[in-house]
This record gives C-alpha cells, sequence and structure tokens, in this order.
C-alpha cells in the first residue's frame, strides 16, 4: 500500500493535476441542440477482509427521451488509498473499466462528484474528461468547503441557484432543482460552461428526485451492485 503521507507521492499527484489543471476550458465544444445520450457515473465501495473493493456504474440516457439505452458495470480491487482531495485516482480506473463495457458513446458524461469544484478545479468529472475526451458535469449531493468559502442557500423555487466564488471565479453553482428539497452542487467537469451545466442538469431533473435521473440511477446501481458483488466474495 502507498504511503500516503510521501511528500514525493503526494508532490507527484499535484503535479499531474496542475498540468491537466492548465488544459481545462469551461467553454462548449458541442451544440446543446446536438445532444443525444448523456452517461452518469457512480462509484461504491466496500471491503472485506482488510481489501478495498469498488464498483462503478454508467446508466446511459437518450437526453430527449429521458430512457435508458445502456448500461454498463465493474467491480475490481481498489489499491489507490483514500486521499481527500485526491480521490479522481481511486476512482479512474474502475471508470475506464466500465466504460469499456458500453454498447453506445455517450456525447456527454455527468459524475456523482465535483468537477471544477475542487480546491485545484481537479474533482472527478474534470479529471475524467482528458481521459475520456468527452465534455462532463460534476453533480455533487453534498457540499465541500475549498479555502473555506461557503456557499448562499439558493431561493426555494425549482432553478434558483447561487454561484459558488473563491478566490473572484465561479467554481460552480448551489442549484435548487426542486422546491423544498436540499440544493445540489453543479460544476463544470470540462468543455462546457456552466449555464449549460445547470440547463443540461435541470432538462434531467424528475419530480420523485432532485438529483437528475443520470446520476441518481448510477447511484441506484451502485447500491444494488454492492450488495451483489459482496455476496459473491
Amino acid at each position: 500500500m502507498t504511503n500516503v503521507k510521501d511528500e514525493k507521492f503526494l508532490e507527484n499527484l499535484n503535479t499531474i493535476q496542475n498540468n491537466l489543471r492548465r488544459q481545462i476550458k469551461l467553454q462548449n465544444s458541442f451544440k446543446l441542440e446536438d445532444l443525444k445520450l448523456v452517461a452518469g457515473v457512480d462509484i461504491a465501495y466496500w471491503s472485506d477482509d482488510g481489501v478495498n473493493y469498488g464498483v462503478c456504474c454508467i446508466e446511459i440516457f437518450d437526453y430527449h427521451k429521458k430512457e435508458i439505452v445502456d448500461k454498463a458495470e465493474y467491480a475490481g480491487v481498489v489499491d489507490f488509498p483514500y486521499i481527500p482531495g485526491y480521490l479522481s485516482f481511486r476512482e479512474m480506473p474502475l471508470i475506464l473499466e466500465a466504460v469499456k463495457l458500453l454498447q453506445s458513446d455517450p456525447d456527454i458524461y455527468m459524475f456523482d462528484g465535483n468537477g471544477y469544484l475542487h480546491s485545484r478545479n481537479m474533482g472527478i468529472a474534470t479529471q475524467a474528461s482528458f481521459e475520456l475526451n468527452k465534455p462532463t458535469i460534476g453533480i455533487a449531493k453534498t457540499y465541500m468547503k475549498i479555502d473555506d468559502v461557503d456557499f448562499d442557500m439558493p431561493e426555494n423555487t425549482a432553478g434558483a441557484f447561487t454561484d459558488i466564488i473563491v478566490s473572484n471565479e465561479v467554481y460552480g453553482r448551489a442549484l435548487r432543482t426542486r422546491t423544498d428539497v436540499k440544493p445540489v452542487f453543479v460544476s463544470c467537469g470540462n468543455w462546457i460552461d456552466i449555464d449549460t451545466a445547470v440547463k443540461i442538469t435541470m432538462h434531467l431533473v424528475e419530480k420523485d428526485s432532485r438529483l437528475p435521473i443520470t446520476t441518481r440511477y448510477a447511484d441506484l446501481a451502485t447500491h444494488e451492485a454492492r450488495r451483489k458483488y459482496k455476496q459473491q466474495i
């Protein structure tokens, strides 16, 4: 197991993320009217006899019909340690293996997690974009402070939002997807702007959840898959 206190190890991770950071483009690389397939991605973990495991589930939806057209899951041993702020390195191997099992090619990926809303602007949605070569969006259920910056609660109306501003830059938005529910935290991954990220998110929210159907169904799938694989071990 890697020693997470190894300064050279962490320095190498920082170097990788900072190099990628310079390549982020918060601009649309696509036309919204051309969007057809949108993928939701989530990961669940568990341990057994000192061994760490993870499963990645991907659910692909027809953007207009809001119907599932493809899905994939991959489970395996997780060797990379849990280090806050560097979770992308732990999650990427599972994601890439799950992507290989897809029959379709999504136009955009939505992740249960952050993107630009990260201390180095390198949450899983952003870091994964470089591996997938696709536009990405981060949808987080909870807020993790950056530089001790909190968020302002949006008004209690569907579609209301407040910008999360760190060092005079918009890192993401606290978005109220429905009335009387907690906000979600939307951030660009890469090759998309924040307005479009919010539009896509709102389009995919239905009446029974505050989450877009993409990451909601991926989340549900990971819980079911984890139960299945834990019984098999």
